[in-house]
């Protein structure tokens, strides 16, 4: 049976090395760690599992750094991993297996736990939890997305790239054979605190930059790139620009392609971003959230028949996505297909309550339909169930309930939206604006509810 042997670099993760260790245990005959400077008890813990460890220098390098945790490896394949990740408890009979065959390198599937339904990975979107990690049982959704971790040690197959780097483009590069692994691995990292995601966006970025610097023709390079400029710091023109060039290096690009259309509606240009999206389709980037992004363009564009239709595809290849689903009940309903589209956002909202854009499109559908007591309801509704509701939310429901006649139920929404957002100059305008046109009535629904004889909303 061929030897596997674990290949790392670390810094400072004595919290999370253990558990990935531990994961690949009865699997690798050989752990072989590069470190960059670890100054906790990183090095210790490695070497407690039998690990070959020694320090490397950092030079802003991640290729370099994992190649230099290859050499000196004696086992006739490598086993890539990061100490926040995990193999999968089925993985070490299923490495086994593959090992055996005649492939150089696989396709590993790599499921990234996310802190919201909401989350996405470049156009991938979050699925529910499994729950099939003990360890992630906490956390509300993954998204998958596939690299070569595992392979045949040879000096031909090495890392690529400054960031994003992997031994895939060497691997076809040499026209080795690659397979698709059967096994999963676990990455907890997407899950930490905001202000530790925060420092390695801005140390990504960096990364990137120097990347493109060197590969200026690496159409890939831009669009990384470009997507760290328009997901983590929102410089909407600088990520068109990468996506442009993406697109210009290598025309067949159909995720840039998609990329650049996402952006043109970001800077409010859909007429601009149809074009875009429709050539992602063209390059056989036929996913569901290009029909979303074409039917959201559209649907802004005000072509609200074509909207309906991009977003019916959208629920064809996504039967799951309630988002779709709302967007398209609220277009129907502009139509004039107000019970249908009413039907499909409630649908919507019965699935994901606690989703504020649904409630939101129901809230506007109901508005539009002039069923105003029927659309505080739902904004009231949304208060109860959305965890995260602005001060503007409790204006709002505030306002249809007065709008419907009930200004005891506007009033004991302002108290309460003044309890949640203490001091907030929204809420006490409102507050202030039903007092004067409604002086007298307000003044006794006020002393009622301090003296809790009003009912609450939240009751």
């Amino acid at each position: 049976m061929p030897r596997v042997a674990l290949s790392m670099i670390v810094k400072n993760e004595a919290k999370m090395l253990r558990g990935c260790l531990q994961s690949v245990s009865g699997l690798v005959e050989e752990i072989v760690i590069a470190d960059t400077g670890s100054t906790d008890s990183t090095p210790d813990i490695a070497r407690e599992f039998g690990a070959r460890v020694f320090p490397i220098p950092w030079n802003n390098d991640f290729a370099e750094a994992r190649n230099r945790a290859l050499e000196g490896i004696q086992s006739e394949w490598v086993l890539s991993l990061d100490a926040d990740e995990r193999l999968d408890p089925r993985g070490i009979t299923e490495v086994r297996e593959l090992i055996s065959a005649s492939f150089a390198a696989y396709q590993v599937s790599i499921r990234n736990y996310v802190l919201s339904l909401e989350d996405r990975i470049w156009d991938r979107p979050a699925q529910p939890n499994d729950l099939r990690l003990e360890q992630a049982r906490q956390f509300p959704a993954f998204i998958d997305h596939e690299n070569v971790r595992l392979f045949r040690h040879s000096p031909e197959i090495y890392f690529v790239g400054r960031v994003h780097e992997s031994v895939g483009p060497r691997v076809q590069g040499l026209g080795l054979p690659l397979g698709h692994s059967s096994f999963l691995i676990h990455h907890l990292g997407m899950t930490a605190d905001e202000q530790t995601r925060a420092n390695k966006n801005i140390f990504y970025r960096e990364l990137g930059k120097q990347k493109v610097l060197e590969q200026p023709s690496n159409a890939q390079a831009h669009l990384e790139l470009g997507l760290v400029e328009l997901d983590n710091f929102g410089n909407f023109a600088e990520a068109m620009a990468c996506f442009r060039k993406a697109c210009e290096l290598n025309p067949r690009f159909g995720v840039a392609w998609f990329f650049a259309g996402v952006t043109q509606l970001r800077l409010d240009n859909p007429s601009e971003a149809i074009p875009f999206l429709q050539k992602a389709e063209q390059c056989g980037h036929r996913t569901a959230a290009v029909a979303e992004q074409i039917g959201d363009a559209l649907y802004n564009s005000g072509e609200l028949e074509a909207a309906a239709r991009g977003y019916r595809k959208a629920l064809e290849r996504a039967p799951e996505s309630v988002q779709v689903e709302s967007k398209l009940g609220l277009t129907l309903g502009r139509l004039g297909k107000g019970e249908e589209g009413l039907r499909q956002i409630r649908s919507a909202v019965q699935k994901r309550p606690k989703l504020g854009d649904l409630h939101d499109r129901l809230i506007q559908l109901l508005v539009l339909r002039e069923q105003l007591h029927e659309a505080a309801e739902a904004a009231e509704n949304k208060l109860r169930n959305v965890s995260e509701t602005t001060a503007a939310d409790f204006v709002r429901a505030a306002s249809l309930w007065n709008q419907s006649g009930n200004l005891a139920r506007a009033i004991a929404i302002l108290h309460v939206g003044l309890q949640v957002h203490s001091g907030d100059l929204l809420l006490q305008q409102a507050l202030s604006e039903l007092k004067q046109h409604n002086e007298g009535e307000v003044n006794r629904l006020m002393t009622m509810l301090r003296n809790g004889t009003v009912e609450s909303f939240q009751d």
